[in-house]
């Protein structure tokens, strides 16, 4: 019977055992292990230092493993990672094993001396008396969880030390702006964080329910209350229950609809009214070119006016009160054109680090990047950066607001009412998104009545009752119920308002 394939495993000098521990040594079983000069040291300021591991601590987990496969292995498998093996003979028996319990094959001494043997593998472990060292290396799986915390510290302190050394070698060579790299060391650090964190983090049922039970006596102390950070919109406030931590918002439009003015209008409302700290990533728009429309919004005035220079006493004295408003607002606003979804993880992290932001608005999706492959298509680009949004979100617990386009399908459709299948290029912002609200404007989308059976006179009427109409469709929303949000688009103040429905729009909702 021909052997079965071996695991993807990178070959090794079995004469070269790894710097820091013994290994498997020559004597210790039937046969010889790994022996001779260790492997170059990694450390880049002491050449005879070694990386750090702990050759008991490895074979100790893997005697454990013989003695109780089927309970061990399966916490293995979602807690230790195959890297954290470090001497290749004992990451290499791991994989095996696990490829056993995956599959219907005894995890044990025989079934593994003849499957290594018939595979060509047995040497490269040491040996068929290295398996039987293992058997009986500990008496008993006891201590299990003391040999796996040695085996994760221990890979943690390689971890951090690989992505120290690649950021020194990186800043010796300077090949990139300050800012960016300053950036990349940030993530490579805290990605070692993550990759430990994201592994068993599977908790009892008892935990949630307390957890929940701990959110519903906060809501019955103070009933009606909003529960996340309120948006300035009553209505849209009621459906959501405010902007809730974790979630993703997402604001789609045409282009020229006003999302960015949306956006920015609950962005002051949660700084200036609710006091919360706002990061604004701006990819299209200058942050200067912002500040000016903020500044609008909350001093009443034209913009047109301001542009031409031409304030009125009262009117400069309104601009005044409203820069001075905005100074004390914590708004930070980074305006890198083409963000990487890397560097926007990194950057958010460190502002909630450093200003415990409350909310994050991004401004608008489809400019921002993702290290993909030349290969990959635009749609799983836009998948990427869609699921990395969502995971900033989750892990920082803020709500997230973020714009994007709508392809031009709406513009073909009878009254232009847009859909969720309208959202451009990727179904996966559907998918990732605990809201998404859909803006359009009866002046600007032409979804106003036909006017060929009216005379000019009904249609000039029609067109000043339609001016600055708008409508949020709320069209996704996991934890709450879907409707539409009537606004009103004041164009000269890049400010929309709330209003009621009127007649023809409760009709056609009916």
């Amino acid at each position: 019977m021909p052997p079965e394939k071996a695991p993807n495993v990178t070959p090794f000098d079995p004469n070269v055992a790894p710097a820091g521990g013994q290994g498997f040594q020559k004597g210790q079983g039937q046969q010889g292990g790994f022996q001779g000069k260790p492997r170059p040291a990694v450390d880049i300021n002491d050449p005879t230092r070694s990386l750090p591991w702990d050759s008991d601590a490895e074979k100790g987990v893997l005697s454990c493993f013989l003695h109780d496969p089927t309970n061990l292995l399966n916490d293995a498998q979602v807690s230790i990672p195959d890297e954290a093996f470090y001497h290749p003979a004992n990451q290499l028996l791991y994989k095996v094993m696990k490829e056993f319990n995956n599959g219907t094959r005894p995890v044990e001494y025989i079934a593994l001396t003849n499957y290594l043997r018939d595979a060509g593998m047995l040497e490269r472990i040491g040996g068929a008396g290295t398996l039987s060292e293992l058997l009986n290396f500990v008496p008993t799986p006891a201590h299990y969880g003391y040999y796996k915390g040695i085996l994760r510290d221990k890979h943690l302190l390689r971890r951090i030390i690989h992505a120290c050394t690649e950021s020194v070698q990186n800043a010796y060579e300077f090949n990139e702006d300050v800012p960016s790299l300053l950036d990349r060391v940030e993530e490579r650090v805290m990605s070692v964080r993550d990759d430990t964190e994201s592994r068993d983090t599977i908790k009892p049922l008892k935990h949630h329910v307390m957890e929940a039970f701990d959110s519903i006596e906060e809501m019955l102390k103070d009933p009606g209350k909003l529960r996340g950070i309120p948006t300035g919109y009553r209505k849209l406030d009621a459906l959501s229950n405010g902007l809730q931590g974790g979630e993703m918002f997402v604001l789609a439009a045409r282009p020229s609809m006003g999302k960015t003015s949306l956006v920015m209008n609950m962005v002051e409302h949660a700084a200036l009214g609710s006091e919360i700290p706002v990061a604004v990533f701006s990819l299209e728009m200058s942050a200067v070119m912002l500040v000016r429309r903020l500044i609008v919004a909350r001093a009443g005035v034209s913009m047109s006016r301001i542009m031409n220079g031409m304030l009125s006493r009262e009117e400069l004295r309104a601009v005044t009160r409203a820069c001075s408003d905005l100074q004390k607002a914590n708004i930070f606003i980074d305006e890198t054109p083409g963000l990487n979804i890397l560097d926007f993880r990194a950057k958010c992290r460190r502002l909630k680090k450093q200003h415990n932001i409350g909310m994050i608005a991004i401004d608008y999706l489809q400019l921002m990047t993702a290290p993909t492959k030349k290969s990959d298509s635009r749609q799983n680009e836009i998948a990427a950066i869609s699921a990395g949004i969502k995971a900033v979100a989750k892990e920082l617990n803020v709500p997230v607001v973020v714009l994007a386009q709508l392809n031009r399908a709406v513009e073909s459709r009878k009254g232009q009412r847009p859909m969720l299948s309208d959202l451009r290029e990727s179904g996966s912002i559907e998918q990732d998104a605990d809201m998404v609200g859909l803006l359009t404007r009866a002046d600007y989308a032409g979804s106003k009545q036909e006017e060929d059976s009216k005379d000019r006179k009904d249609a000039e009427a029609d067109d000043e009752a339609n001016k600055g109409k708008g409508l949020l469709i709320i069209a996704k929303n996991r934890n709450g119920p879907t409707d539409d949000v009537p606004l009103k688009f004041i164009a000269e103040l890049m400010r929309f308002t709330e209003r009621e429905f009127d007649e023809n729009e409760k009709d056609a909702g009916d």
